[in-house]
């Protein structure tokens, strides 16, 4: 992506960006992704919370321990997989970014996911399926669907998951919430029941 003043990134992580004047006021620092350059899983989240704001990293609140628990039920080490946000600035308030917001942050992601190429992209939650599919999505009813996300030239598969917040305010939600985790490994190529794993014959568990 183009270069523009007071903008540094080096196509995974951003150092400087002041293109959204809300989020610079309401954040502690810029949280980008963590994990490995070229992960088979990629988690992508809405943007970061007060306690990401604080520590710097994704999904490291009430959440991310769901979501820990999540990965180690299906096979998968946090360090192995990569977790990211669409916007990687506190929204005011722990409101939603809006969608001049996502839009400015969006060349980021995208070079992001192009750079770690993963087999599985998994959105956590409405905002993300939604600005990263370009529709309205169910996402209760639609967890566990797998897409095509189309990045320029790059065709990448992307599950609808719940955002792991909804295990908390909603118990109906974690068994659903694990088994979508858990089809996130194998589409990762992680053998998780027995079979081989990973590839298109784990679209069938859907």
């Amino acid at each position: 992506m183009d270069t523009e003043p007071g903008v540094e990134f080096d196509g995974r992580c951003v150092t400087a960006c002041e293109r959204c004047p809300d989020l610079v006021d309401s954040r502690s620092r810029i949280v980008n992704g963590v994990g490995p350059d070229d992960a088979d899983v990629v988690f992508v989240g809405e943007g970061p919370g007060a306690t990401e704001d604080e520590e710097g990293e994704p999904f490291v609140g009430r959440s991310g321990s769901v979501l820990d628990e999540a990965l180690r039920d299906a096979g998968l080490a946090r360090s192995s997989v990569r977790i990211t946000n669409c916007v990687r600035c506190r929204p005011p308030d722990n409101r939603d970014p809006t969608t001049e917001e996502l839009a400015n942050c969006r060349g980021f992601l995208e070079a992001e996911l192009r750079t770690v190429d993963p087999d599985v992209v998994v959105t956590l939650g409405k905002v993300p399926s939604q600005h990263l599919l370009g529709r309205s999505v169910a996402v209760t009813k639609e967890a566990g669907s797998v897409h095509d996300l189309r990045v320029d030239d790059t065709s990448l598969r992307l599950l609808v998951s719940v955002h792991p917040a909804a295990t908390l305010y909603d118990r109906s939600q974690r068994e659903g919430f694990f088994e979508t985790i858990a089809a996130a490994a194998r589409l990762g190529g992680v053998d998780v029941d027995g079979s081989d794993g990973g590839g298109q014959a784990s679209l069938g568990d859907f």
